[in-house]
């Protein structure tokens, strides 16, 4: 994208906000001259207040968000708009786009703020207090599948933007997204769906009393063929169940997941091989691409509140795995037995988090609000590795190790409020790594490393004023790389001496937003940012090996509008633009998103029929760094 252009729409967004805060003051109450009124008696049994209960990415948060793109997302908001697929659920978050390839077992393809995310690297995912990212993952570093994720179970969506958050650390450059499940189901689910190309979905769910506590439990079944020749065979199991003793001050409860799945796929073909005639559009040529997974994990959660605050704590275990077999050049490099590659991923992982929020605290006599915390997270890792396969049998390795990988962290954040119209915030991060990795396949790439950072943050918050508040963020961040790249010392394939790549790469960003509820019903933010890594460090892991990019940076701008001018009609659009390059040379980063938009209506309550349509756009994107290739849009 021309830096002229994007400086233009920039400008013309800016203004626009502009003149909207130019209308004149609407009608306002001093707060210390009390107004009383008085109904009559024989009104009071008659008299209705017309309201409107808002909710989701429409609700006032003025006072409250320390930045123009923090939000979330309610469960109406959600149950409004069509999925396609469990991933579309982080579509919510204004900006992001989710895809799919090689069929719909693995994780989705991530899209948001310049970056490619691949599966996850830079976006951090949450479902409660446990992460979803993965490290040193099989088929990519941050690997984030959120297919043991049951829709109908999310109560709330909060989402962040930019590395200006204490709380999160790696993988949150870009930012971070946390699912927030139903402490109890507010009805019970039976529900079963039926679609074209064998799709067959059926979920039972239920909140009952047991004891002292409130028990909750889902069982869901998926499947689903799709439309290619060959049919998916997508199957997929999840299981829920939930435990809570307690009320919202004070509870502690125990969560056990599940999730199973298998699946065929069919990858991207030649073009040459459909218009021969060979094979069909939606055709295949290997039939014996796809995979399994599954994920199982317990966690516990805790909250008590007493006269100095509040405290949170969790700990959660679980096991996963992944067998993903590929097969993208076919038979360019074996002509005999094919191109195709598995890869493997078998770990548990296991963390805790606790933190306290500090109430009622004084500095310079002004009231402030402070929390501090500490993070640990583990990785046994009983295999990872890249295979050559056919049929998938496995013919030679390509790289195979056991890896442990552990963090721990540390975390402060202090809100001062210096008046009525202006807030800071300021925070400090620390994390440190050990990366121990066991070639199995090369003992020259064994090895182990330490490494630690440090990621200051801070903010400021203006106003509110004509119902508008001003945010500038900045902070830096930080994504760790494959362990497998911190102590890699020959190249896997060739054998030939390659350089280890820094196990924490910094990151840093800045934001400037606006939040206003000018017009009744409706909450328009805008934000411009920036964001600037020290390196584009990548594990390939079609390839098996590490290749470390040059510094880039980022910026962009954007505009969100949700209106809601009834309790059932709402209303909402997104626009993003944003300019990626490599700061050495300039030359755009390939599969970044340039612009991209997304809206739409939803009619309908709680109860009744419903009615949901919506757009999503997002522009010609570089396939190679000059920009001489691009990809199509597409609506």
């Amino acid at each position: 994208m021309n830096h002229r252009i994007f400086l233009l729409t920039a400008f013309a967004l800016l203004t626009g906000g502009h003149i909207a805060f130019t209308q004149e003051e609407p009608l306002r109450i001093d707060d210390e001259a009390p107004v009383e009124t008085t109904i009559p008696d024989d009104m009071l049994d008659t008299a209705v207040v017309a309201s409107i209960v808002v909710t989701g990415k429409s609700e006032n948060l003025l006072g409250v968000a320390p930045s123009a793109s923090k939000g979330q997302a309610s469960a109406e908001e959600l149950d409004q708009r069509p999925f396609l697929r469990t991933g579309e659920l982080l579509e919510v978050v204004p900006g992001m786009i989710i895809t799919q390839h090689s069929g719909g077992g693995k994780a989705n393809q991530y899209f948001v703020r310049g970056f490619n995310l691949d599966h996850g690297t830079d976006f951090a995912v949450f479902v409660d207090n446990m992460p979803v990212n993965q490290r040193t993952h099989g088929h990519g570093q941050g690997y984030a599948d959120i297919n043991f994720l049951i829709p109908e179970l999310v109560e709330e969506l909060e989402y962040v933007k930019g590395p200006y958050f204490a709380q999160f650390g790696d993988f949150s450059t870009a930012g971070a997204a946390r699912f927030k499940l139903y402490r109890e189901l507010p009805d019970n689910i039976a529900s079963f769906s039926i679609g074209t190309d064998n799709y067959y979905r059926g979920l039972l769910a239920d909140s009952v009393d047991a004891g002292p506590g409130v028990a909750t439990f889902a069982l869901e079944y998926y499947y689903y063929d799709g439309p290619w020749v060959q049919p998916d065979q997508l199957q997929r199991w999840n299981g829920f169940f939930r435990y809570l003793v307690g009320d919202e001050a004070d509870y502690a409860s125990f969560t056990l997941m599940g999730y199973d799945s298998a699946w065929d796929a069919t990858d991207q073909v030649p073009r040459r091989a459909i218009e021969s005639g060979l094979i069909d559009r939606l055709g295949y040529i290997d039939p014996t691409v796809g995979g399994n997974s599954h994920r199982y994990s317990l966690s516990a959660d805790f909250q008590k509140t007493g006269d100095s605050g509040v405290t949170r704590g969790s700990v959660y275990a679980g096991t996963y795995q992944l067998d993903l077999y590929s097969n993208f050049t076919l038979f360019l490099e074996d002509p005999v037995n094919g191109d195709q590659f598995n890869q493997f991923d078998d770990r548990w992982f296991a963390g805790a988090n606790v933190s306290h929020e500090f109430e009622g605290l004084i500095f310079l006599d002004r009231d402030t609000d402070v929390t501090i915390g500490m993070q640990t997270h583990h990785d046994w890792i009983d295999g990872v590795g890249l295979h050559k396969t056919s049929a998938r049998q496995r013919l030679s390795t390509v790289r195979e190790d056991d890896v442990y990988e552990a963090s721990l962290s540390g975390f402060g954040d202090a809100e001062v409020h210096w008046n009525d119209w202006i807030r800071t915030q300021a925070g400090l991060r620390a994390d440190l790594y050990y990366f121990d990795v066991d070639s199995k396949s090369l003992s020259a790439n064994s090895g182990s490393e330490w490494d630690g950072i440090v990621s200051p943050k801070a903010g400021i918050v203006f106003g509110p004023w004509y119902e508008s508040e001003f945010y500038l963020n900045g902070g830096l961040g930080f994504h760790s790389n494959d362990a497998r790249g911190v102590t890699i010392s020959r190249d896997p394939i060739t054998g030939e001496r390659v350089d280890a790549v820094p196990a924490l790469v910094q990151t840093q960003g800045a934001e400037f937003g606006i939040r206003t509820q000018l017009v009744p019903n409706l909450t328009s933010t805008l934000s411009v940012w920036y964001l600037h890594s020290d390196s584009e460090l990548v594990y390939v892991g079609d390839a098996g090996n590490v290749e470390a990019g040059d510094a880039s940076e980022r910026y962009g701008v954007e505009w969100s509008n949700y209106w809601r001018p009834t309790p059932w009609l709402y209303v909402d659009t997104e626009f993003t633009a944003t300019d990626s390059r490599f700061t050495a040379t300039g030359e755009e980063i390939e599969n970044s998103v340039p612009i991209s938009f997304s809206g739409g209506i939803s009619v309908g309550q709680e109860t009744g029929p419903f009615a949901s349509l919506r757009a999503r756009y997002f522009s010609p994107r570089p396939l190679t760094g000059d920009g001489s290739l691009e990809s199509k849009d597409a609506l």
